[in-house]
This record gives structure tokens, C-alpha cells and sequence, in this order.
């Protein structure tokens, strides 16, 4: 699996390797861009770091998609605990003062449970190949060759 499509393809498995690979990647990324930005754009550093952070919510999102299917999960399940990390920070500015700790122990909770579940679990799936190395190569579901085995309806003997 390409690098591009790791970031950006919500179809298919990842196992943990790539899933921390991914993940690193983004963060520094992220890291590169905070450090950065106050050179590059000045006054508008806070706006272009608050951009790459909107921006990495994708890559994070097909990820944890991913490795939530590789789990024996729905990858909406994923994209549901990713959105409950970052939500939560997201809302404060619009609640009062008094939500803040809530919605910080919600994304710390959240985030708890998906360094669990998808960054320190193994693979609930463990006879299935997880997504195939090559070009075009494409793990889905819907494209996964499947041998089925005929099925016979006994005969019965009618009176």
C-alpha cells in the first residue's frame, strides 16, 4: 500500500505497524508545521497551524478507519472516536466556561480508548491478508476474491 493511499484511502485493513507509521508521519508533520509557520507566515502563523490541523483530521480519520476494520469494527467507528478527540476542542469557544473540563475529560477519554483499541490491540481478523503491497493492489471488501462452496439442497423423497 502506497503511502499516499495509507493517508488518504478509507477502503481496506492496516495492522498496527502501518497504523503508528501513519500516525507518526502526521504528527510530525504537524510538529514541522508548528515549528515553522511563525517564519513562514508571520502574523498568520495561528491560522495556517490551525489549517494543517484541519487538514490532518483526514489522514487520522482514513487511518483509524482502517485499523477499526482490521479490528473487526466498522470503520465508522473510527471516524466516530477521531471526531470525538477533536470535537469536543472544537465546541469550547462556543460553550460557556463551565463545559471546558467536560468536554477535556470527552476528547481525553476518546482518545484513551483509541490508543487502546486501534493503536495497542491485535488484529481481530488474524486469517484474512491485511491490505496487499502493489500499485493496485485494493483490500476491500467488495474486492476480495471469496471461494464459495456450492450449495446442495438434499433431495427429499416426496410420498
Amino acid at each position: 500500500m502506497s503511502l499516499f493511499r495509507l493517508l488518504t484511502d478509507f477502503d481496506g485493513r492496516i495492522g498496527l505497524a502501518r497504523f503508528w507509521l501513519g500516525s507518526a508521519l502526521m504528527a510530525f508533520l504537524l510538529l514541522g508545521v508548528q515549528q515553522m509557520a511563525p517564519a513562514l507566515f508571520g502574523h498568520d502563523a495561528g491560522r495556517a497551524v490551525a489549517f494543517a490541523h484541519a487538514f490532518a483530521l483526514f489522514p487520522w480519520a482514513a487511518l483509524a478507519a482502517k485499523r477499526a476494520v482490521d479490528r473487526g469494527s466498522s470503520g465508522l467507528y473510527g471516524i466516530a472516536l477521531i471526531c470525538a478527540i477533536v470535537l469536543p476542542g472544537q465546541l469550547q469557544p462556543w460553550l460557556p466556561y463551565a463545559w471546558a473540563p467536560s468536554l477535556d475529560t470527552v476528547s481525553l477519554i476518546a482518545w484513551l480508548f483509541a490508543l487502546v483499541d486501534l493503536g495497542l490491540m491485535p488484529s481481530a481478523k488474524g486469517g484474512e491478508a491485511l491490505a496487499a503491497d502493489g500499485p493496485d493492489a485494493k483490500a476491500g471488501a467488495w474486492t476480495q476474491a471469496r471461494s464459495h462452496a456450492p450449495t446442495s439442497i438434499p433431495s427429499t423423497r416426496s410420498p
